[in-house]
C-alpha cells in the first residue's frame, strides 16, 4: 500500500495540555485521583468511562476553527453526481453501483468498532449535542467524520484526541482496553501450557476480535462478531450480482457474499483468488483488509518464552485486519497505461537481489498472476477512507498472510485511486509551486512532475509482489516498516533496468527520481507506529549518508541523480537480507539505525510548514451520498 497524505506525507497528533478547557478542570487530591484512575481502568473493560456521565470535548473552539478551516483541512472529492464516468454506465451497472455503495457504507461502522470502542458512542454523543446547538460539537464532528474516529494522528504526527480521557490503545478496539502487553503475553503463555493451542491460534489470527472471559482471552471471528452487518452487506452484493453486466465480476460478488455469511477463512480465500483475476470489468468493489494498525499482536515475538511456545505449536502471529470498502468505476485509459508494466514484472523479478534464495509472488519465467486497474472512486469507507493526514493512493492485495496466496496459489491485484492522486485545482497547483520554491534546488524544478509520483507508486505497488513472500513474521512490529521500505526501494532500484528495457524514457527516469525525493520530505518526525512515514525518514537518512541527497543549512534539497539508483539498490539488498533472516532483533537494529531525524530534516520541515498549513483531510462523496438515499 502507498499513502498520499498531501504528497505522500502521512499522519500527525497534537498535545492539548495547553487547551484552555483544562483551566476549568477540578484539581483532585491524591486519594481521589487514585480512585478515579482505578475506576477508569476498570471501566476500560467495557470501554465505558464510568467516571463521567457524558463525553467532554477536548479541543478548544479556537483549535477546532483552525483545524476545520480549508487551509488546514484539505478535501479529496470522489465522483460527482453528473460525472461522465457514471453517466456512461449501462443501466444494469448503475443499479449494481447503488448496491455496492450500500454494502461498502456498512464498513464505516464496523471499522470504527475495530478502531476504538468509543467511536460509535462518541459519534452518537456529538449528534445529540449538535441538536442542542453545540457549535464545538458541530466542528468536532467535522474532524471526527474526516478521520473516522475519536483519536488520530495528524500530518505533524501529533495525536488528536477529540474527547477528554479517550486515548488510542495499542490493541485498538480488537483487544480489551485494559490489556497491557505483559499481561497479554502471560495469559497466552498460561493458555499454551494448559494445552489451549487452538484458542491461542485464534487469538493471534488476523480476523478476530478478542475479549476477556474470566482470566482468559477469547477470540471471535469477524463474521460472527458482525453477523448482522455482514449479512446486510452480503444481501447487497447478491443484488448487485443480479444486475451487473460482467459475469466474472458477478461471480466474485457471489463468492464474497458467501464469505460474509460464514466464518470460514477459506471462503474469503476463494473470493480473494477470483477478485485478483478481475481485469476487464466496468465496476470495482473491494473489501480491503490491511493489518498496519494493530500494535499488540506482533509483540508476542518479543517475549522469548512465548515465542518458543508459539514456534513449538506452529502458531504464526498475524496482526489484526482493519476493514475498508472501495467502490469505483474502472478507467480504461488509465488502466491501459498501467498495464504496460505487467510485461516487465518478470524482468524485475529476475533483477531482485538474492532472487535464488527465496520464493516471490512474481516468477521470472512465468506469466505474472497480477492484475491492475486504475479506478475513478465513488466511495471509500472504513479503513481505506480514513483521512488521517494521509490517505491511500493505491493498494496491492491480497497480502501475503491471506490464504488465497498461501493455500490456493492465487494472484494479486493492484488498484490505483485516481481521485486521490490527481491535483486538478489551481489552488492545489499553486500550493505545490510554493512548496517547491521553499524546499527544492531551483535547477531541479524542471524534473518535478505530478504524474511521476503515480509512476513511482506503480513501481511501489508491484514491489510488494517481489522479494520474500513468507518468513518475515518474526520481524514483529518492524515487519510493515521494512516491507514498505522494500517496495519503495524496488521502485527506485529498478529504474535503470526499466529505462533500458524501454518502459521509461531517460527524462521520465529523472522525473521519478526528483519527484520521489521532493515528496519524501516531511513536516515532522513520525512515531514508530507509522510504518509509511518511518520508512521515509529511514530512506532520507540513508540517502543523505550515501551522498545521494543533500539538505542545505537553509533547508533546501539537492538531488544527486546519478547516485540515487545505486543507493536504492544498496538499501534494497540490505532490506532483503533482513527479511530473509526474519529475526526480530536484526530487524529492530536495521530500523533504529536508519530512523534518524537530523537537524537538516527539521529545517526542511520548517520550510514546508511555512508554505503548507494542511494538518488533516476529508473526503467528499457526492455520487455515493445520492446512491445511498435511492
Amino acid at each position: 500500500m502507498n499513502i498520499n497524505p498531501i504528497n505522500r506525507i502521512n499522519t500527525t497528533n497534537i498535545n492539548m495540555k495547553n487547551n484552555p478547557q483544562e483551566d476549568n478542570k477540578p484539581v483532585l487530591c491524591s486519594d481521589e485521583n487514585k480512585l478515579v484512575k482505578e475506576l477508569d481502568k476498570m471501566s476500560m473493560i467495557n470501554n465505558v468511562n464510568i467516571g463521567k456521565k457524558d463525553y467532554e470535548l477536548n479541543l478548544s473552539k479556537e483549535e477546532l476553527e483552525k483545524r476545520t478551516h480549508k487551509d488546514y483541512l484539505t478535501t479529496k472529492k470522489m465522483l460527482d453526481t453528473d460525472a461522465s464516468e457514471y453517466l456512461a454506465l449501462s443501466d444494469g451497472d448503475k443499479e449494481a453501483l447503488k448496491h455496492l455503495v450500500k454494502a461498502a457504507s456498512v464498513l464505516d461502522k464496523v471499522n470504527m468498532e475495530l478502531d476504538n470502542p468509543n467511536n460509535l458512542p462518541f459519534k452518537e454523543y456529538l449528534e445529540k449535542e449538535i441538536e442542542k446547538g453545540n457549535e464545538n460539537a458541530r466542528l468536532t464532528k467535522i474532524l471526527f467524520d474526516a478521520q473516522k474516529g475519536v483519536c488520530s494522528l495528524d500530518r505533524e504526527s501529533n495525536m488528536i484526541e477529540l474527547a477528554k480521557g479517550v486515548s488510542e490503545r495499542p490493541g485498538k478496539g480488537v483487544y480489551p482496553q485494559d490489556l497491557e502487553k505483559e499481561e497479554f503475553h502471560n495469559i497466552l503463555i498460561k493458555m499454551l501450557k494448559e494445552g489451549k493451542v487452538d484458542d491461542v491460534a485464534k487469538i493471534l489470527n488476523q480476523r478476530t476480535v478478542v475479549e476477556r472471559v474470566g482470566n482468559e482471552l477469547v477470540a471471535t471471528d469477524y463474521v460472527d462478531k458482525f453477523k448482522d452487518e455482514f449479512s446486510y452487506m452480503a444481501s447487497e452484493l447478491e443484488k448487485a450480482s443480479e444486475v451487473s453486466t460482467n459475469e466474472d465480476f458477478n461471480e466474485f460478488l457471489k463468492l464474497q457474499a458467501k464469505a460474509l455469511r460464514t466464518a470460514d477463512p477459506m471462503l474469503d480465500a476463494y473470493a480473494d483468488k477470483k477478485w485478483a483475476t478481475l481485469q476487464d470489468t466496468p465496476l470495482e468493489f473491494t473489501i480491503t483488509r490491511e493489518n498496519y494498525s494493530d500494535e499488540l499482536t506482533e509483540t508476542v515475538v518479543e517475549n522469548p518464552e512465548l515465542k518458543k511456545l508459539l514456534d513449538e505449536n506452529g502458531i504464526v502471529p498475524v496482526a489484526k485486519d482493519f476493514l475498508g470498502g472501495r467502490v469505483g468505476i474502472v478507467n480504461k485509459k488509465g488502466t491501459d497505461a498501467i498495464l504496460g508494466v505487467k510485461n516487465y514484472l518478470p524482468l524485475m523479478a529476475q533483477n531482485m537481489p538474492f532472487k535464488d534464495d527465496y520464493i516471490q509472488n512474481i516468477s521470472p519465467d512465468k506469466e505474472s498472476k497480477q492484475t491492475m486497474v486504475d479506478v475513478d472512486l465513488v466511495a471509500i469507507t472504513g479503513d481505506v477512507g480514513e483521512f488521517r493526514a494521509g490517505i491511500t493512493l493505491a493498494e496491492n492485495l491480497p497480502n501475503d498472510d491471506k490464504l488465497s496466496i498461501k493455500e490456493l496459489d492465487g494472484g494479486r491485484r493492484n488498484v490505483y485511486h485516481r481521485q486521490i492522486r490527481l491535483i486538478t485545482s489551481e489552488d492545489a497547483k499553486e500550493k505545490m509551486r510554493k512548496r517547491l520554491d521553499a524546499t527544492l534546488n531551483p535547477e531541479l524544478h524542471k524534473y518535478y512532475n505530478d504524474e511521476a509520483d503515480h509512476w513511482f507508486t506503480v513501481g511501489h505497488e508491484n514491489g510488494h509482489s517481489l522479494g520474500p513472500k513468507s518468513g518475515t513474521e518474526g520481524l514483529g512490529k518492524y515487519k510493515s516498516i521494512i516491507e514498505e521500505n522494500k517496495a519503495d526501494m524496488i521502485s527506485l532500484a529498478m529504474l535503470d533496468v526499466l529505462t533500458e528495457a524501454g518502459m521509461y524514457t531517460p527524462e521520465q527516469r529523472n522525473q521519478i527520481i526528483v519527484t520521489y525525493a521532493a515528496d519524501n520530505m516531511m513536516t515532522s518526525k513520525p512515531t514508530l507506529s507509522q510504518a509509511h512515514r518511518v520508512r521515509s525518514v529511514m530512506q532520507n537518512y540513508y540517502f543523505i549518508k550515501e551522498g545521494a541527497l543533500e539538505i542545505s543549512k537553509d533547508g533546501v534539497l539537492n538531488v544527486n541523480i546519478d547516485k540515487m539508483v545505486p543507493t536504492a539498490r544498496k538499501m534494497l539488498e540490505e532490506i532483503i537480507q533482513v527479511q530473509m533472516k526474519g529475526d526480530f532483533s536484526k530487524g529492530e537494529k536495521y530500523v533504529l539505525d536508519n530512523f534518524v531525524w537530523t537537524p537538516e530534516m527539521e529545517k526542511m520541515a520548517e520550510n514546508i510548514k511555512k508554505v503548507s498549513k494542511t494538518l488533516n483531510g476529508k473526503v467528499e462523496s457526492p455520487l455515493a451520498d445520492k446512491l445511498l438515499n435511492e
